[in-house]
């Protein structure tokens, strides 16, 4: 006698799902072209056709644990060529979205992030610490005039103090959401999805995080293939500008304890701490324009997107406009101008650190999770 399946449908789910950017998921008639084109869907168990039917049905329990969501590059090739306009893109996108809520703590802020209408309550809040601890430390309203020095503004062990807080609690989510969701995903293996690899966690990460670094499965995309160069130089960026943050840092704290001569910020053009910053500027800035770009030129064809990813955008463009402007203000000693850019500046990066587990930043961490786990059970994406 076979064995009774239970299911259970979650219609709010369902409801929420189409809140997130999915309205268009009962369109889909499961034709399969969409894992038909998608050109990196795995020819085991393909998606997104799988995931139209757990969206359709309000099946939360499962979405939460199918790693396939999080395969999924966002390409738009299946969005392009769905024959409903049902927008399979869109809706895995919206699962990711609800999945991100689901293994954030404390979820209330995900919901936040993910609502536009308090965009202002989140922006206020860096705002307001940032003036209370000038306020702390006796420089608000008190900058001395002259050359512009931006640790007048703020000292640099309080710089310090303020974002390691911001990237430690995103550290502290991003590692309770992944403990969850790694128990979530292996309790969701069948029988007879049994490993078939004796690879390690650590050397399947290695393996994931150079796959990634050349942006393997991006290049494969049809509809978005420029969005393997916007990505790579939008990456790169961030590794270079987090590179020079903790070069800026060594240079900091050696020099207090004597290990190196003491060099004074802001370094100097000659300085090659310099030059890579130059260098991430322009990647960060460059990748997001064309990512921008392509969004526009590409909306009839595969979305436009919504307000999640639309967020991650603009905070990205916040941040690197408002950091370069910040340095050539200072280089034309503009106090009036370069202490305020300086202090959005501040804002606009505490605001990505700060919120990053429950935006789009987000995927990194998920995505390269989920891709870990499905090589270890012997999947490959095509």
């Amino acid at each position: 006698m076979a064995e009774e399946t239970v299911i259970k449908s979650d219609l709010q789910f369902v409801k929420r799902l189409q809140e997130y950017g999915g309205e268009s998921l009962k369109k889909c008639f499961q034709c399969a072209t969409c894992s038909v084109v998608c050109n990196i869907s795995p020819d085991d168990s393909p998606y997104p056709r799988k995931e139209m039917i757990m969206a359709q049905w309000g099946l939360k329990d499962q979405i939460y644990k199918d790693p396939d969501i999080w395969l999924c590059h966002y390409c738009g090739d299946c969005t392009a060529y769905c024959p409903r306009g049902a927008n399979p893109g869109e809706v895995i996108g919206a699962m990711r979205q609800a999945t991100i809520e689901h293994y954030s703590t404390p979820s209330f802020l995900a919901r936040l992030v993910s609502q536009p209408k308090f965009l202002p309550l989140l922006i206020a809040f860096p705002v307001l610490l940032i003036l209370a601890i000038m306020k702390l430390v006796g420089t608000l309203g008190n900058i001395p005039a002259g050359k512009v020095v931006y640790s007048n503004m703020l000292p640099l062990l309080v710089i310090d103090a303020i974002f390691l807080s911001a990237a430690g609690f995103a550290v502290f989510v991003f590692l309770n959401g992944i403990r969850t969701y790694w128990k979530d995903l292996n309790s969701g293996v069948s029988p007879w999805k049994a490993k078939l690899s004796n690879k390690s966690v650590v050397s399947t990460l290695i393996e994931v995080l150079k796959e990634f670094i050349v942006h393997k499965h991006f290049k494969k995309c049809v509809t978005h293939y420029a969005r393997a160069t916007s990505h790579l130089m939008l990456v790169l960026g961030f590794i270079s500008l987090a590179t020079v943050t903790a070069w800026s840092a060594y240079y900091e704290w050696a020099s207090r304890f004597g290990l190196i001569p003491h060099k004074e910020s802001p370094f100097s053009l000659t300085e090659p701490i310099k030059w890579l910053a130059l260098v991430g500027t322009v990647l960060l800035l460059s990748g997001i324009y064309l990512i921008y770009r392509e969004r526009q030129n590409k909306a009839n064809s595969a979305s436009f997107g919504g307000y999640f990813d639309w967020l991650l955008i603009w905070v990205i463009i916040a941040v690197g406009f408002t950091g370069a402007l910040s340095w050539l203000l200072r280089l034309a000693n503009l106090a009036s101008l370069a202490y305020p850019m300086y202090f959005l500046h501040l804002v606009s990066v505490f605001f990505l650190f700060f919120y990053a587990p429950y935006t789009k930043m987000a995927h990194m961490v998920y995505r390269t999770t989920a891709l870990v786990f499905t090589k270890m059970q012997g999947r490959e994406l095509a």
